[in-house]
């Protein structure tokens, strides 16, 4: 097996996409995004992340003292989209992390282009993340990220 279509299985079992958001009163919109591909393994992997580490030429691994695990994460827009995305547009993954992949590759492209700095593209934003990851921990609700943006003048 090509490691390639390795790093695409991996992910589909072990992988997460995700978006978070914290309120940044410096910023236009007060939301600042932050989208992410991460890979969470007990120490007796680390060689592996590592590996997946140098495949995509990017992120960083870091020791989580909360559950005992190494993390590989991307979090540069630049590297989630030179990178990260075009790897699983080539290799696609086959279980039901496909729908959020294909959420994070269009809220990564709107980040891209700067359209997060929009309040209605930010909302667009908002609504695709958490239709990902509906399982996952938040720090803040749709509903109050909404509110928020619905106080800004346009």
């Amino acid at each position: 097996m090509e490691f390639p279509s390795f790093v695409t299985g991996f992910s589909d079992g072990e992988a997460c996409f995700s978006v978070s958001f914290s309120f940044r009163k410096k910023l236009k919109t007060g939301i600042e995004v932050r989208p992410s591909f991460c890979i969470a393994q007990h120490k007796r992997n680390l060689s592996l992340l590592k590996e997946v580490r140098d495949y995509f030429d990017c992120g960083s691994i870091r020791f989580s003292k909360r559950d005992q695990n190494y993390k590989f994460e991307a979090r540069s827009i630049k590297d989630l989209t030179d990178k990260v995305v075009p790897h699983f547009r080539k290799h696609k993954l086959q279980s039901t992390k496909k729908e959020d992949f294909e959420k994070f590759d269009i809220i990564c492209q709107l980040i891209s282009s700067n359209h997060h700095r929009s309040k209605d593209y930010l909302v667009q934003i908002i609504e695709l993340a958490y239709q990902m990851n509906e399982s996952g921990k938040r720090k803040h609700t749709k509903e109050k990220l909404l509110k928020h943006l619905s106080k800004m003048k346009r």
